[in-house]
C-alpha cells in the first residue's frame, strides 16, 4: 500500500472553527503535516495549486483560502526538515513554460537528493487566465494536447545531460513549443521527478497511462474503484507500459475512533462543520448558477430550474450536467426527506474511511487487495494536525498485517513507489 499526504488549502472543507486549526501559509504547518507523514513513512507530501482566488457572486469565496503560497518554494524549504519523505508540488502546464518548470523540478530533485514529484494540471479558465500576461486559455479540447507535450518536453531537457554527467544541446520543435539550447541543471538524482496526473475525465486516463507515473482521483464506493482502476490499467498496454508503472492513489478521508459507532458520530460532526447553513447555500449556488440567498438551508431544494453556463462562480470548475445532479439531489432529498444542507452533506462528502483503527485499516487493505487502489492520498480536516490519529492508531496495524512498510528501504520517491529510473533517451 502507498500513503501520501494532502495538506489542505485549495479547499472549502477545513474546519478553520476547531481550535485545533492553525495557518494554512505559515510554515509551521507545512513542516508539522510533513513531520507527521514522515513519520507514518508516507510515500510523499502532496501541495495542491489555486493561480487566482475564486469568486462567488461577485464577491472572494468566503469559504475559499485566502492565501496560497507556491508550491516548489514550500517544498524546497521541506527539503531541509525531512529525509525520506516525497514532495509533490501542482504546477499548472497551462500557465507555465518547459524549460522554466523542468529547471525548478530538477532543482528540487537535487536538493531533496531524489524526492521531488510534479502534478501535472490544466486550466481552460479564462478568468484565471487574466493573472497571467497573455491574459488567455485554452479551450478544453486543447488543455491535455499542450499538457502532453509539455511533459515530453520537460522529460527531453531532464535527458539532456547524460548519467555521467556530460551537458548536450536540446532542441524541440513541435505544435506547442519550440526551444532550443542547454540545460542548466544536471540530471537529478531520479532521472526524472515523479509525474502525477490529477483527474478522471477520459481525457485525463489516457494522458496519464500515457505519462504519469501516479494518478490522483476520487471514486466513492469499491466497486467504482475496481471499475477505474481496471479501466486506467487496461490503457497502459497501449504505451508499452506494465501495470505496476502507474499507481492509482484515490484521495480519501479518514475518522478514527475508539469504537465504530464513535467515528461515525465524530464524522458526522466534522461534516457538518465542513458544510454550515452558509456554506450548503453557497454549494447549492454553484449546481443552480443563480442566487440561491433566499432559501432556507434548512428547508427544501429549490423547485426553479438550474442556469447552464452561469459565472456565477468564477475560478471554480462546475462538474457535470447541472440538470442531471440536480435530478439527482431531488431524488435523493424526496427518498430519504432530507433537507438542502443535509442533501448537500451527503452528496458531496469524499471518499471516507470511518471507524475504529482495525476497521479501517481494514477498509482500506479491503481497497488494495480488490485491486480499487494501489493506495491513497489522505485529506484532513485539520491543519496541521489533521493526521495524528491515522498515523498513531491506524499506520501501527497496517505495518503489524504487512500491508505498509514498517521503515523505508530507498531514499528516493521512485524507490518508494516501487518505479524504476527511466531509461536515459539522450
Amino acid at each position: 500500500m502507498h500513503l501520501a499526504a494532502h495538506f489542505p488549502g485549495v479547499n472549502n472543507t477545513t474546519v478553520w472553527a476547531d481550535p485545533r486549526s492553525r495557518s494554512q501559509i505559515d510554515f509551521f504547518s507545512f513542516e508539522q503535516l510533513a513531520r507527521t507523514a514522515e513519520r507514518g513513512k508516507f510515500d510523499f507530501f502532496f501541495l495542491a495549486e489555486g493561480l487566482r482566488l475564486r469568486e462567488h457572486n461577485g464577491r472572494v469565496h468566503d469559504l475559499d483560502v485566502v492565501g496560497r503560497p507556491e508550491s516548489l518554494t514550500v517544498l524546497n524549504a521541506l527539503a531541509a526538515v525531512t529525509d525520506r519523505l516525497g514532495l509533490a508540488a501542482t504546477v499548472n502546464a497551462t500557465f507555465n513554460e518547459p524549460y522554466e518548470l523542468a529547471r525548478r523540478l530538477a532543482t528540487l530533485d537535487h536538493l531533496s537528493a531524489g524526492r521531488a514529484a510534479w502534478n501535472v494540471v490544466t486550466s481552460s479558465d479564462a478568468f484565471t487566465g487574466e493573472n497571467f500576461r497573455r491574459g488567455g486559455y485554452l479551450d478544453r479540447a486543447d488543455r491535455y494536447t499542450r499538457a502532453v507535450e509539455f511533459v515530453a518536453t520537460a522529460r527531453e531537457l531532464w535527458d539532456s545531460w547524460t548519467p555521467d554527467g556530460e551537458s548536450r544541446p536540446f532542441a524541440h520543435e513541435g505544435p506547442q513549443f519550440t526551444i532550443s539550447g542547454e540545460f542548466t541543471v544536471p540530471r537529478s538524482p531520479q532521472g526524472h521527478p515523479v509525474v502525477i496526473q490529477a483527474g478522471d475525465s477520459d481525457e485525463g486516463r489516457e494522458f496519464a497511462a500515457s505519462a504519469a507515473d501516479i494518478i490522483f482521483t476520487r471514486h466513492g464506493t469499491l466497486e467504482a474503484g475496481r471499475t477505474f482502476y481496471a479501466d486506467v490499467k487496461a490503457r497502459l498496454a497501449a504505451y508499452g507500459r506494465e501495470p505496476g508503472s502507474l499507481k492509482i492513489m484515490p484521495g480519501v478521508t479518514v475518522v478514527v475512533g475508539d469504537s465504530d459507532a464513535e467515528a461515525q458520530e465524530k464524522a458526522a460532526g466534522i461534516r457538518r462543520q465542513q458544510v454550515s447553513p452558509q456554506n450548503a447555500i453557497l454549494t447549492a449556488e454553484q449546481i443552480w448558477g443563480t442566487d440561491l440567498s433566499a432559501y432556507d438551508p434548512d428547508g427544501p431544494l429549490p423547485e426553479i430550474d438550474p442556469v447552464p453556463d452561469s459565472e456565477i462562480t468564477r475560478g471554480r470548475v462546475r462538474h457535470g450536467d447541472p440538470f442531471a445532479i440536480v435530478a439527482r439531489w431531488r431524488a435523493l432529498a424526496e427518498a430519504k426527506g432530507l433537507s438542502l444542507r443535509q442533501t448537500v452533506i451527503e452528496t458531496t462528502t469524499r471518499q471516507s474511511f470511518i471507524g475504529s483503527p482495525r476497521t479501517v485499516a481494514a477498509e482500506l487493505t479491503s481497497f488494495v487487495d480488490e485491486r480499487a487502489a494501489d493506495g491513497f492520498i489522505l485529506v484532513p480536516h485539520l491543519t496541521p494536525s489533521g493526521l495524528d490519529d491515522f498515523v498513531d492508531l491506524v499506520v501501527p496495524l497496517l505495518q503489524e498485517s504487512g500491508a505498509f512498510r514498517s521503515e523505508y528501504t530507498g531514499s528516493t520517491l521512485r524507490s518508494h513507489l516501487g518505479l524504476p529510473e527511466p531509461v536515459w533517451k539522450g
